[in-house]
């Protein structure tokens, strides 16, 4: 099936490992140019290196810290300088660490809502003169399953990509008129580095080995494993491709199931 990505320029935040990586590495191998970013240079160049390796196009690493709005504007304007334009967004992150509401403090909270909520809205804003331009657009909003079903532990999670959800849904009424869409797609629990430390940190409280806490998610999940970061790719591909052109406003979970909500 041709998606109609091919020359398009994807740029996917927070791409070096886990989820984000592989979206560069689905985007890529339709042939879409891809823009990535991180904090760490280092493995970011080894990350793009390894995609244009297995896929012959052009992958763009940029250092950037998503909780600075300049180190945004940098990465837009260096995107656009090398590709000539901006097709896909793809809002990535990771996630605050796992803690209780009791234990948090306001730094807490102000870091959370940099790291997930602020660097969602400005990318956004950084992107969207340039699509409304090219009246054409695509912006993949990645959030949890916890914004759908709250996880213990992951209040910081839970609040703020709950939030996320709202300016996905605000947003993409704003943006249709200029044949943009607006989507959010909630993982599951999927086998990341995150999902990792998680578990550890659960085990280390509860005195079992971090293996059994996996197996227990795995226990709650109807097809009763967690998700490789491919899976979860594939429907952000699907979202930023022409055949998604009328779907718009998305909330979506790949979560194997364990979402039990009918809304």
């Amino acid at each position: 099936m041709d998606l109609g990505l091919k020359n398009k320029v994807a740029l996917i935040t927070g791409a070096s490992k886990g989820i984000g990586k592989a979206i560069a590495t689905i985007f890529s191998e339709e042939n879409a140019y891809v823009t990535i970013c991180s904090r760490d240079i280092n493995n970011l160049k080894i990350v793009a290196e390894k995609i244009e390796e297995k896929t012959g196009s052009i992958v763009f690493p940029i250092q950037t810290n998503l909780e600075k709005r300049d180190d945004i504007k940098k990465m837009v304007n260096k995107t656009i300088k090398k590709f000539g334009k901006i097709d896909i967004l793809v809002n990535n992150t990771g996630g605050p660490p796992p803690i209780k509401f009791i234990d948090t403090t306001e730094k807490h909270w102000q870091n959370a809502i940099n790291q997930l909520l602020m660097s969602t809205i400005n990318c956004s804003y950084e992107v969207i003169p340039i699509m409304k331009q090219q009246g054409w657009g695509r912006i993949i909003n990645m959030t949890s399953i916890a914004a759908k079903q709250p996880i213990d532990n992951l209040i910081l999670s839970n609040s703020l990509r709950s939030g996320i959800h709202g300016f996905t849904k605000t947003l993409s009424n704003e943006l249709a008129e200029y044949g943009i869409t607006v989507n959010a797609v909630c993982p599951g629990y999927t086998l990341t580095d995150r999902v990792i430390e998680l578990a550890k940190a659960i085990a280390l409280k509860s005195g079992n080995k971090y293996k059994e806490i996996i197996r227990q998610w795995e226990e709650k999940i109807p097809i009763g494993r967690l998700a490789n970061p491919d899976e979860i790719a594939n429907l952000v591909l699907f979202y930023a491709s022409e055949k998604a052109s009328y779907i718009t406003g998305n909330i979506t979970q790949v979560d194997g199931g364990y979402n039990k909500s009918i809304i």
